[in-house]
């Protein structure tokens, strides 16, 4: 149930092992929220994910995805953060180029840095291999943690927040405010809550194309990714469907046996999979008398509260930047991140949490066009931000009607560090946390079908007791991002949840 990344990982793996398997998807592509569409005539939009980096380099391979037009390019430089003063700060794949930015900040950080890529080399070795299969008790998990450094490490990565972790190793504020950006992505917490140190550490795990800790774009867009899992899956045997959402799961004496479309047709099974979220799945699609109450009450508190939206445009021209006026310029080809500060982030957060878009929110602008041509007509362009902080609930307002609103405050936002934005944006959409539930079936519009922050991951995903994929209804698995190792496009639940299905499904024979 359901096409996204995760459910077509799942789905490639088992056809490829010889099952029958049928994806459902509801909507009428493939891709949940990693798909590309064309809202604007010629104008690509990577409607929700925006960028590729963390998904499995051994999903890639085993699906063989190259094979079905999976291509990825690698963007450098990876950041370029404006600041309210004119500097700015580039972050490159050439550690030297960086340290020689970081130094107009801060000599002391740009001799620190190299040490801190270090960290997360190690905590990428350490942590790696427990993603590619069901999660151990966390208990065990921290047992791997043994001696000082490795106590301190654990320290570091699942108790400190984002702030105390980098004001441990760095003295500029600018280049501090940069590293944050990934501790808060996605999560409605700010950089000063303890756990977004790990939340941070989760963002740093891609691999691509032989490099570590970076991202990039998928050649066409964030379709393609799941267009050649579909193609990998169908090829392998699988059937996909789409405009074929569902309307409940079949449960015959305690066992999943099916389900029903909202069509009404029934569909029978030996097993169903399901890539939905938990709240998706047991409060919507399970009969509730299936499960026990307790069961349920515990899926009712797993915390899916939206933190984001999507801001997308098609430009006539690309952003002037008055820290870097070269337009375009190399630092026009990955991520443009406007974090002043993590006061700044944290005092957005603090809007948030009490039910208002923040008026100075935290913006992760890409321009996926500069470096992709195809993505939009000759000399246009497209703009996807990510946009923080975007509580799921507006007081005194609705997503719906606060929009333009919204709109405003964005584009106000990059005016003051780039001040022809309103002269190129042509056309824009917002893809608010209601949207993303209602499109997609995200609970609250939640990114990563619940926070990946310490409380909420390992063998605490979804639930403590229930994290090894296996749902307490009998041939009932979650496949999804709700599951270990979490959210972003990384294929890893997929791929855990379908050999744990095909190990049950060959002890059953």
């Amino acid at each position: 149930m359901g096409g996204g990344h995760n459910g077509l990982v799942t789905a490639g793996y088992l056809a490829k092992a010889g099952a029958r398997v049928i994806v459902l998807e509801k909507r009428p592509i493939v891709g949940g929220a990693s798909v590309t569409e064309e809202p604007w005539r010629g104008f690509r939009i990577n409607t929700f994910a925006y960028v590729c980096g963390l998904i499995r380099p051994q999903i890639v391979e085993d699906l063989q995805l190259h094979k079905f037009g999976y291509e990825t390019i690698l963007y450098d430089p990876q950041y370029f953060a404006p600041f309210p003063d004119g500097r700015s700060l580039v972050m490159w794949l050439d550690e030297d180029k960086t340290q020689k930015e970081i130094a107009t900040f801060s000599k002391k950080d740009a001799k620190a840095y190299p040490k801190y890529l270090e960290f997360w080399n190690e905590v990428l070795e350490l942590v790696e291999p427990t993603m590619m299969a069901p999660p151990v008790p966390i208990a065990d998990l921290f047992g791997m943690f043994s001696g000082p450094e490795a106590e301190r490490l654990l320290r570091d990565l699942f108790l400190m927040s984002a702030k105390d972790f980098l004001d441990e190793r760095f003295e500029s504020e600018e280049f501090k405010a940069v590293l944050s950006a990934q501790a808060i992505i996605g999560t409605f917490m700010g950089p000063y809550s303890p756990g977004t140190a790990y939340v941070l550490g989760h963002h740093n795990m891609g691999i691509l194309d032989g490099h570590r800790e970076v991202w990039g774009y998928a050649k066409g867009g964030m379709g393609r990714i799941t267009e050649a899992m579909a193609k990998a899956a169908q090829h392998f045997g699988a059937v996909t469907r789409t405009d074929a959402g569902v309307r409940r799961i079949l449960v015959k004496d305690g066992r999943a046996v099916g389900v029903e479309t909202e069509a009404g047709e029934t569909i029978h099974a030996k097993v169903v999979a399901s890539s939905l979220d938990a709240k998706q799945t047991f409060l919507r699609l399970v009969p509730s008398d299936a499960v026990e109450p307790e069961f349920l009450e515990r899926v009712k508190k797993i915390r899916t509260r939206g933190a984001a939206l999507k801001f997308n445009a098609a430009l006539d021209g690309l952003p002037k930047y008055n820290a870097r006026p070269e337009t375009p310029g190399p630092h026009h080809n990955g991520t443009v991140d406007i974090i002043p500060s993590m006061d700044y982030v944290e005092q957005a957060y603090d809007e948030a949490k009490f039910g208002a878009f923040s008026s100075r929110p935290f913006i992760e602008t890409q321009f996926q066009s500069v470096l992709d041509p195809a993505m939009a007509p000759p000399g246009k362009h497209t703009m996807s931000c990510f946009v923080q902080y975007a509580p799921t609930e507006l007081k005194r307002t609705t997503w719906d009607d606060f929009k333009p609103e919204a709109a405003d405050i964005i584009l106000d936002t990059i005016e003051a560090y780039a001040p022809n934005v309103r002269k190129v944006v042509k056309h824009w959409q917002i893809m608010s946390p209601v949207d993303m539930e209602r499109i997609l079936g995200l609970t609250g519009g939640n990114i990563f079908q619940g926070d990946i922050t310490p409380d909420q991951i390992f063998s605490f995903r979804p639930m403590p007791g229930w994290a090894q994929y296996r749902m307490p209804v009998e041939g009932l698995y979650l496949c999804g991002s709700a599951t270990h190792p979490g959210g972003g496009v990384l294929g890893a639940p997929g791929y855990n949840a379908a050999h744990v299905i095909l190990d049950d499904l060959r002890k059953a024979r």
